[in-house]
């Protein structure tokens, strides 16, 4: 997306071929930007802030919540109309958390009582100081995006800090942001519209939350050493290595080093767990940082002795699929003793069966459950496994290639 409006060529490595990252190709290319795409290298022609063009027809952004939110802050500044569609699920996703503060921008959009199709009529936008009501980077993306468009200052305000590639990534292509601690704790990340960006060559960190299925699948066979190269250490994003070795997971980290603005490093994960019979609570100011993991660390906390509960996570209930439910059904199919909660769930250490589960369409359930079905006894069939293509093609074949049968 800041490659699609930076001024001159990017060059992108390491880009990931899930279909979510696709659809945000095709975007941009009915938006008017040249894209060549051989494998996982992009080459990017951007053509700045000013120089997308009317599409002919909708966006459609497919499965992706990401594409869809983000691309609405860049639409918002656009001197046409946009329309953006999704699939089913996407289109059950709320988008009114984007809508409110973009319209207060100044820019127009209609919606289906809150959700997609979004109808947006952009133009010269508004700076605003917005808090933000729900811990969200996709949301915290958006406002920054469309303050690019925007006359002044805009300033995004975070009680619980959220991933920042976008910030780390703006910097990067030459725009002055701010983060700074303000008062009660508070974040203020802060950016002004008169920027223009400048083109770089990218090279994309391996995402740590694909990583993490497979460190859950290492971590609970005793005996495995597996070793993942390039992965991204973001600290708002790395909980989930501080919350694994907590559990007791022996993960090491080496040849750390930084790979455009992203620190990355290698990963060693030996299987065997600490026989540690205390409960383990995951709730608070970690869940937003750990969200995507929940599914696979659901899995984990099957196999700790002291089980696992996690609560204030009821964002989870909006994502591909209601992911509480998606996991406490599918635990239970397998044998798993869970309690569902409004917002979250609680797992016993359980001896899992093999059985017949839903991916509920979702690809980080489908993917949790593949490595349910390496931990546990008899064969486990997965309804609609294609859907890992969303975010993550290859998983099946990356994870026969490191499972010794």
């Amino acid at each position: 997306m800041l490659s699609a409006i930076s001024n001159g060529q990017c060059l992108i490595s390491n880009f990931a071929t899930s279909v979510d990252c696709l659809s945000t190709i095709k975007c941009f290319r009915q938006l008017g930007v040249l894209i060549d795409q051989d494998g996982n290298r992009l080459k990017v022609d951007g053509v700045g802030k000013r120089g997308l063009r009317h599409a002919s027809g909708p966006l459609d952004c497919g499965n992706s919540g990401t594409t869809m939110r983000l691309i609405s802050g860049i639409l918002a500044g656009q001197q046409f109309e946009s329309t953006l569609i999704g699939d089913e699920s996407l289109s059950k996703r709320p988008m009114r958390r984007i809508i409110e503060p973009l319209t207060e921008m100044g820019a127009h959009i209609e919606s289906s009582d809150g959700n997609a199709p979004l109808r947006i009529s952009g133009g010269r936008l508004k700076p605003i100081r917005y808090e933000m009501p729900v811990a969200s980077a996709q949301v915290k993306s958006s406002v920054l995006l469309a303050g690019l468009f925007a006359d002044g200052s805009t300033q995004v305000i975070e009680a619980t800090p959220t991933r920042d590639h976008t910030e780390r990534m703006l910097r990067g292509f030459g725009v002055d942001i701010t983060t700074e601690t303000i008062a009660d704790g508070l974040t203020e990340i802060s950016l002004s519209g008169d920027a223009e960006l400048s083109a770089r060559d990218i090279q994309v960190p391996g995402d740590i939350s694909s990583a993490a299925f497979f460190i859950v699948a290492a971590a609970c066979l005793p005996g495995s050493e597996l070793r993942i190269v390039n992965v991204g250490i973001n600290p708002t994003r790395s909980a989930i290595i501080d919350t694994v070795r907590e559990f007791g997971v022996s993960v090491e980290l080496s040849n750390i080093r930084g790979a455009t603005g992203e620190p990355v490093a290698d990963l060693v994960v030996r299987g065997g767990l600490t026989q540690n019979a205390e409960p383990n609570l995951l709730q608070g100011s970690v869940i937003p940082n750990l969200i995507d993991e929940i599914p696979i660390l659901a899995v984990l906390g099957s196999q700790l002795p002291g089980g696992m509960e996690v609560r204030g996570a009821s964002e989870l209930r909006t994502k591909e699929s209601d992911r509480v439910t998606s996991i406490v059904t599918n635990l239970r199919l397998m044998g798993a003793h869970v309690e569902e909660f409004e917002d979250g769930f609680k797992v016993a250490r359980s001896d899992l069966q093999g059985a017949r589960v839903s991916s509920f369409g979702d690809h980080r359930i489908a993917m949790a459950f593949a490595v349910a079905g390496l931990l546990a006894t008899g064969e486990t069939e997965i309804g609609d496994p294609d859907c890992v293509g969303i975010s993550f093609p290859n998983f099946f074949s990356a994870l026969a290639e490191v499972v010794e049968q």
